[in-house]
């Protein structure tokens, strides 16, 4: 698989050793991208003031085969949005993380289907195992979660983070096992085709991920969530609590359908913790 460069990058890494002219050209490039991508050379060449030959040669220079070429990548750079490009202003200051996280649970819990829960609920206390999939820095941490919240029932849960391996596992599993998958986008190339591996052996596939992503469209069953990502790039995804949201939800589910069970596992677990670390009795079950 090719991976194509960074335009934007490799302007920036190269400004120093351009030619006086080609330096006009990078700056103009850079300082409206939009219509870099979309001008002509002939107008390119107008506005940096230079010849069209020095935009053929700024174009090698920076990597690229052509005009056209460097027009593409240009193009793709765009597509990401211009937010990365220029510093955003964002005047909510730190209440602001706060406010973002209630918004990300509110407008989640509103989407709430209680009978695709109880569904999941169902066929993960019937499973054999199950196996929890995430990748990625939010994703890998709730899938963990969703072991350390399950494995307390008394569920046989482990939690997968690798690539390779979560497809390895997949091709094992058979149809008494559950796979619960955790994605914020299901658009994760690797994600979806382990669903796609574990359904072809039976495997009931459940996914936490966006409605109407790839990988919901080849899930079982989808819990989704929505994200709502602000002009602010370096604010943290509140997208995460929505995920973690939901491993409570099916946790507590789980627990309140099978009291029983789940209340001899959790007096086991708080005698172990409390003999060992000592302290007031209402401390959280090993958080």
């Amino acid at each position: 698989m090719t991976i194509d460069i960074d335009i934007i990058s490799c302007i920036s890494e190269r400004f120093n050793a351009l030619r006086d002219a080609e330096k006009k050209v990078a700056k103009v490039i850079m300082d409206d991208l939009d219509m870099a991508a979309n001008a002509s050379i002939t107008q390119l060449a107008e506005q940096a003031s230079v010849s069209e030959a020095t935009i053929t040669r700024f174009a090698k220079a920076v990597g690229c085969k052509n005009v056209r070429d460097l027009k593409i990548k240009l193009a793709q750079s765009l597509a990401i949005g211009q937010r990365f490009m220029h510093d955003p202003i964002d005047n909510t200051g730190i209440q602001g993380i706060y406010e973002s996280i209630k918004h990300c649970m509110d407008i989640n819990r509103k989407i709430l289907n209680e009978d695709d829960v109880n569904t999941a609920v169902k066929w993960l206390h019937g499973a054999r195992q199950i196996i929890a999939i995430g990748m990625g820095g939010g994703s890998t941490m709730v899938s963990q979660e969703f072991q350390h919240r399950i494995f307390r029932l008394g569920y046989p849960v482990v939690a997968y983070n690798d690539g390779l391996l979560a497809r390895m596992v997949a091709s094992t599993a058979d149809s008494n096992d559950v796979i619960i998958i955790m994605s914020v986008t299901g658009f994760t190339p690797t994600i979806v085709e382990t669903a796609e591996l574990a359904k072809q052996y039976g495997v009931k596939v459940i996914a936490i991920t966006s409605a109407d992503s790839p990988l919901a469209n080849v899930s079982d069953l989808v819990l989704p969530i929505i994200t709502q990502e602000t002009d602010f790039i370096y604010k943290p995804s509140a997208s995460r609590y929505a995920m973690l949201a939901m491993v409570d939800v099916l946790a507590m589910e789980l627990a309140v359908n099978h009291k029983r069970r789940s209340r001899e596992r959790l007096r086991r677990l708080k005698l172990a913790l409390d003999a060992h670390r000592g302290g007031v009795d209402r401390q959280p079950l090993g958080d």
